[in-house]
């Protein structure tokens, strides 16, 4: 199959294949969450992708979950990413910033501030801090009042990240940030209207969503989800209609993607796909699973609908990923030691394939 490396059109831009590169966090931001330009070395280097999506990017000071993480919520932080975005454009690239509110993910010692959540429920697990990881804290639970503006953070942040030059963003409602959290059942135990049934779990990815629509436009906007996903400790119940009625209210938007972790099986992630009237990116393994993503993962995809599929660890140490699957090329291992140690060492010393002279 060769449906890989045909051109698409996802809202205004024109792919030249279906390879999405997926956002992974890297921790190489500089001090107060400013991109630096190996991050712009980084992502050029890749940019023979049909889609960049950023590592995460946080939306407020509170919104931040990792240490060395980059924002988008400052002047200096749309200067900070314009060499960015311009070197991914220079090199032919397109890209989008992943908007990421950490809520409950985070701690004190890396934002100075207490993470918020939807319940006073603390995430399972160690969060990574400044001086090591730490258990999670136990964050405060958001006022009804105050829940508006941290769905509309995702917008501020999106209006920021095309003033600095990305082609849109992606919306982090996956992996057991914020948006994941109110879709919990067990993270979010409010009683009010954002609260217990499918239609109040879904609320705030919605109202997230939507104001960053009309902050941007729908097809500058795409969605990541994790249905049934476990991350950090949550739990959903009623996966399949959790997910449905967020799609049915989803699809009016006119987004540029929604963009699926195979969090779940596979039938429910097929029926999702049936759901969904727009274009659809499949990541095919489960992030930070035992397996990555390869062509007969991508090409399988492709069969069951998904339009474009995501590969996250390959494009790490292959930043000629498309080449080298397009050629039947081996794939270079990645150096897990090197994911989150800073510095430009497993960051932009992973060669393009050498060919025998």
């Amino acid at each position: 199959m060769t449906r890989l490396f045909t051109s698409y059109r996802l809202g205004g831009l024109t792919l030249p294949n279906r390879m999405v590169m997926a956002p992974m966090t890297r921790v190489r931001a500089a001090a107060g969450g400013l991109a630096t330009p190996s991050m712009a070395t980084y992502y050029a280097q890749r940019a023979t992708a049909g889609l960049i999506v950023s590592e995460g990017v946080q939306p407020s000071l509170i919104g931040q979950a990792n240490p060395g993480t980059p924002g988008l919520h400052t002047d200096e932080h749309v200067e900070a990413w314009r060499p960015v975005t311009a070197a991914v454009h220079s090199n032919g690239g397109r890209i989008f910033a992943q908007i990421m509110h950490g809520g409950r993910v985070s701690h004190p010692d890396t934002t100075g501030l207490q993470p918020v959540g939807p319940s006073a429920v603390p995430a399972v697990g160690d969060v990574f801090t400044p001086t090591g990881p730490q258990p999670a804290p136990v964050p405060r639970a958001l006022d009804t009042a105050e829940v508006p503006e941290h769905a509309g953070s995702y917008a501020l942040a999106a209006r920021r990240a095309v003033e600095a030059g990305f082609d849109g963003v992606e919306v982090h409602g996956a992996n057991g940030y914020l948006i994941s959290q109110f879709l919990s059942s067990n993270a979010n135990l409010r009683t009010d209207r954002y609260g217990g049934p499918v239609a109040n779990r879904i609320r705030f990815a919605v109202e997230a969503v939507a104001a960053t629509v009309d902050a941007v436009g729908g097809e500058r906007v795409g969605i990541r989800l994790s249905p049934g996903g476990t991350f950090w400790g949550v739990e959903e119940t009623e996966v399949r209609a959790l997910y449905s009625a967020l799609l049915a209210e989803l699809n009016p938007l006119g987004l540029a993607y929604i963009h699926l972790e195979a969090t779940a099986d596979e039938a429910m992630l097929v029926a999702l796909r049936r759901a969904w009237q727009g274009t659809l990116v499949m990541n095919p393994v489960l992030p930070l699973g035992p397996k990555q993503t390869g062509r007969a993962e991508a090409d399988h995809w492709l069969g069951l609908g998904a339009d474009l599929i995501s590969f996250g660890r390959a494009f790490l140490a292959n930043p000629d990923l498309v080449e080298r699957l397009r050629a039947g090329l081996p794939i270079a291992p990645v150096d897990e030691a090197t994911y989150f140690q800073g510095g430009d060492t497993g960051y932009l010393t992973y060669p393009a394939h050498q060919y025998a002279a």
